[in-house]
């Protein structure tokens, strides 16, 4: 039988649950065990995929095409591991699933109600990730005491019934915080929260408690008095730099024995050598820094940029350099001299996804920068059909090039909607989603990057490069460098003249982790380190 952990919060929300999960993951996963992750959230929607950055920051993508919750980013940088779509829910899905299983007759006439018919599903979704693996981690989103999330608890204090104690394990995240005018470490939000977690009928076996500082024995003695639970469980999981320290910072403080012990299962040897290595070079480079322009109209709320800052931190450890991110705001009036002191000292320049004419303008000029200065340069998915307009528009003269997205009548759409995604009404889940192969051009910079002219990488985009402007594109000097295997979608294309100069359509970022950066990044670091 599979064991369960299940990660739930209190106090607050983003104290950092889909850290916790990941760096607990992490540990079991290096010991040996088959760890899979999931993350339950309480809103309705369907799935992140039509929500706003400002709301919910990046949608992760799987290999599968699942529009995720960003958490499952950091499973599988932690990990390794690729998620699907049995690794993320919603209160949207369940309940739209109840409703189709009412609408079948499947309850047999019964009044259906949160309880059995919501909880039922819920743990069917827990459940299908058990029959494979050894450890399934699952994360419960918002906090407890939001009426949103009730079900979702309701449904664990159940399985526990089910499974068994030695087989299912509660580990709860809270803040502690510090008040710096009092100068005193305040334990009642944790004591009240847990509270609330028992009132429902959970017990907590294990406490971490964010917190600035380390906390002293008192204090977890406290905390472990007024929340029934064993001192020996309570730990601190201080603030720290780097998110990657926290799986060692857990080692160290013995929080997996403390799990091993709970759910019967040996504790064995953890291998840091390689995190370590990325560890030490993240935090004390040797070969200075690389300042990298990152040019999005989300640069106030850069969770929207998540893998792909994590991907640049990546590949610059393993280039032994520092980063510095320049964020630069693609809506913001710039003119050309504005950008030369904006990007004077720029070592690289990168163009992320989006969606819509917001900063558009803005994103052509950045690339025109990078292109005409010898700037290396990376353009994913946006970035990459911002750099074939901006190309279009500059060096093959066609002035009024431009994206069907953004402007429905223009004459030359060197970027137009894929045939087929014309006839689509909704938006949720109706794009190119999830893992495609690729072919890449055997005498191409991307192959060379990659080591090889056959690779896989996962999509999320409605739009793309318009096949009609091919030859006149590789006429001017821009190579399409990659192709699907049917040769009817570009994915790839970069300047030949150039440093560094390539545009991908898909999203290489999702593929990165700190043992093994993504190589399209690593590559953009080290000419960007030259």
């Amino acid at each position: 039988m599979a064991k369960h952990i299940f990660v739930i919060g209190g106090v607050l929300s983003s104290l950092g649950k889909g850290i916790a999960s990941a760096s607990i993951g992490f540990l079991l996963q290096k010991m040996g065990y088959k760890v899979a992750m999931q993350k339950l959230d309480p809103y309705l929607n369907v799935d992140p995929g039509t929500m706003s950055p400002f709301q919910h920051g990046e949608v992760f993508v799987t290999d599968d095409g699942s529009e995720t919750d960003l958490d499952l980013g950091h499973y599988e940088r932690f990990t390794g591991l690729s998620t699907n779509r049995n690794s993320n829910t919603t209160s949207g899905v369940i309940y739209e699933n109840v409703i189709k299983n009412e609408r079948k007759g499947e309850y047999l006439g019964k009044t259906v109600q949160v309880i059995p018919h919501v909880t039922n599903e819920i743990k069917h979704f827990i459940s299908k990730l058990a029959e494979d693996n050894d450890i399934v981690i699952t994360e419960i989103g918002g906090t407890v005491g939001d009426i949103e999330s009730l079900p979702f608890l309701e449904a664990v204090r159940q399985f526990r019934l089910d499974v068994g104690y030695e087989n299912s394990m509660f580990i709860f995240l809270s803040y502690v915080p510090y008040i710096h005018t009092a100068g005193e470490v305040k334990t009642k939000p944790t004591q009240h929260s847990a509270y609330k977690l028992r009132e429902i009928g959970i017990q907590p076996d294990l406490i971490l408690c964010r917190c600035e500082q380390e906390l002293d024995e008192e204090i977890k003695q406290k905390i472990a008095l007024f929340t029934n639970v064993n001192e020996h469980d309570v730990f601190s999981a201080i603030d720290v730099s780097c998110v990657y320290e926290i799986p060692k910072i857990y080692y160290q403080h013995g929080v997996q024995s403390r799990i091993c012990k709970h759910l019967r299962i040996e504790e064995k040897e953890v291998d840091f050598i390689k995190w370590d290595k990325f560890l030490t070079n993240n935090k004390n480079p040797q070969d200075g820094t690389v300042n990298i322009a990152l040019c999005g109209k989300y640069i106030d709320h850069k969770d929207a940029y998540k893998s792909v800052v994590e991907a640049l931190s990546h590949s610059a450890a393993w280039n032994n350099v520092k980063l510095s991110i320049k964020w630069i705001d693609s809506e913001a009036n710039y003119n050309e001299q504005d950008y030369k002191e904006l990007l004077g000292n720029i070592d690289g320049i990168l163009v992320p996804g989006g969606f819509g004419i917001r900063g558009i303008s803005g994103k052509i000029n950045i690339v025109k920068y990078a292109r005409t200065n010898n700037i290396p340069f990376l353009g994913i998915c946006l970035g990459m059909q911002v750099a074939v307009i901006e190309f279009a528009q500059n060096v093959c003269k066609i002035e009024d090039a431009y994206s069907s997205e953004f402007d429905e009548n223009c004459k030359n759409p060197i970027i137009d909607l894929m045939s087929d995604q014309k006839y689509i009404n909704g938006l949720g889940g109706s794009m190119r989603l999830g893992a495609y192969p690729c072919i890449l051009k055997p005498d191409s910079l991307a192959a060379k990057i990659y080591q090889k002219e056959s690779i896989s990488e996962r999509h999320r985009h409605r739009y793309e490069f318009n096949n009609k402007y091919r030859s006149v594109i590789e006429e001017f000097g821009m190579k399409i460098s990659g192709l699907s295997p049917d040769n009817l979608l570009v994915e790839a294309v970069e300047i030949k003249d150039h440093p560094f100069f390539i545009g991908v359509q898909f999203h290489p970022e999702f593929k990165s982790n700190p043992e093994t950066p993504h190589p399209l990044f690593r590559h953009f670091i080290k000419a960007a380190k030259k």
